[in-house]
């Protein structure tokens, strides 16, 4: 039996991993969740899977909570970025799932490989900001870190029983999203819900926007090359707009091991919590029968700014993948509230980048410091930009 504290328990993520763990009640336990603003369906958790601890971003989200549940269950309700933090590292748990969506997971994910604990890691921000110093704290730790995003899923698969020496490239690929085959004049008038509709996937709202830039694979080889201890120059994306092979490994003697399976993030989730079995997940199987075309393209540069963005901060490294990654942050949040139109979200966090003077981050404090810098800084690009 696992014990498990789930962060983001009221995200697209989390509301999957409650279907694996409802499905398995003899495999797994809730200990704790985490949620967000949505107070409704985290009560609706809350009586469901009976945890011991149940945390909200704030003291008035807290107190609604705990007038709502009227002293009906036994649980200790905590708020703010302490509390995740404290769920994320109780002495019960085995297993933290690190859902967050952004920045705010990197304490809480942090905390619990500091306190021994396994992470089942779906929040991709914590190591674009800070992945040398969770590696390191991990290795130190002896705990595994199980990813979650369906790309580093399919990695992690197709690297089980090779020799880590004969890896020549990692081949992460993505559909293209939205706008793969939009003529580029047209960008600049697209819409947040137009951005929104991604292809193949069912996800947030930030992370949809990030894949209509194409900032989510930037992010995703950032990852990686923490994940899977490779140089920015090993990682190749490639656009796959099937969405069937959802990462490649290639070896040394040309060898390529993929992964493929339906688009549906249970199965990468419950490989994270199972590892390393696979578990049945309760989707219809892929018709290998029905795939007619498995088809590859390069990434338009031109036309995925974004993209040419975060590979390079991910070269440079050090400090420079936490400025981009605030700055996305940034301006995706004022894409998505109608502020900037959508070829200005690399506007902003170009100019973000270009006034930050990179150094070697030493701890999460500093890397705290540097997303707020960041995102003080991108705000005052859009004041400058004549957006509020």
């Amino acid at each position: 039996m696992k014990n498990i504290c789930l962060l983001g328990s009221t995200g697209s993520i989390g509301t999957n991993a409650l279907k694996i763990i409802k499905n398995n009640p003899d495999r797994y336990r809730i200990i704790a969740l985490g949620g967000g603003r949505n107070i409704d369906l985290l009560l609706n958790q809350i009586k469901e899977f009976k945890p011991l601890f149940a945390v909200v971003i704030n003291s008035r989200l807290a107190n609604e909570l705990k007038s709502k549940l009227n002293n009906d269950t036994n649980i200790e309700i905590l708020y703010g970025a302490k509390g995740y933090s404290e769920i994320a590292s109780l002495s019960d748990v085995n297993l933290a799932i690190a859902a967050m969506t952004g920045s705010a997971g990197l304490l809480p994910t942090f905390s619990a490989i500091t306190a021994g604990k396994d992470v089942a890691l779906a929040n991709k921000e914590t190591l674009v900001m800070a992945g040398s110093l969770l590696i390191n704290e991990s290795k130190k730790s002896g705990v595994n870190i199980f990813p979650i995003d369906s790309e580093h899923s399919a990695i992690y698969q197709s690297i089980q029983g090779h020799s880590r020496e004969d890896l020549k490239k990692i081949i992460l690929t993505g559909s293209g999203g939205p706008f793969k085959d939009s003529p580029i004049e047209k960008l600049s008038t697209a819409t947040p819900k137009e951005a929104l509709k991604h292809p193949k996937w069912k996800m947030g709202r930030k992370i949809s926007i990030d894949s209509a830039t194409m900032m989510n694979k930037g992010l995703e080889a950032i990852e990686a090359k923490w994940l899977f201890n490779v140089e920015m120059d090993q990682i190749e994306i490639l656009l796959h707009p099937q969405s069937i092979i959802h990462s490649m490994v290639e070896y040394m003697d040309g060898s390529i091991i993929a992964q493929l399976a339906p688009t549906d993030m249970r199965i990468p989730i419950s490989y994270a919590l199972s590892y390393p079995r696979h578990l049945k997940v309760d989707l219809p199987s892929l018709d290998l029968l029905d795939i007619k075309t498995l088809s590859f393209e390069r990434p338009d540069k031109k036309r995925f700014r974004c993209l040419s963005l975060a590979l390079a901060a991910g070269k440079i490294g050090e400090s420079m993948p936490a400025v981009l990654n605030a700055a996305n942050e940034i301006g995706v949040k004022a894409f998505l509230e109608g502020k900037i139109g959508f070829l200005e979200i690399p506007q902003v966090i170009e100019k973000t980048l270009e006034k930050h003077k990179t150094f070697p981050l030493n701890s999460i404090e500093q890397a705290i410091e540097v997303d707020q810098w960041a995102k003080s800084r991108a705000t005052e690009i859009l004041r400058e930009m004549g957006r509020k």
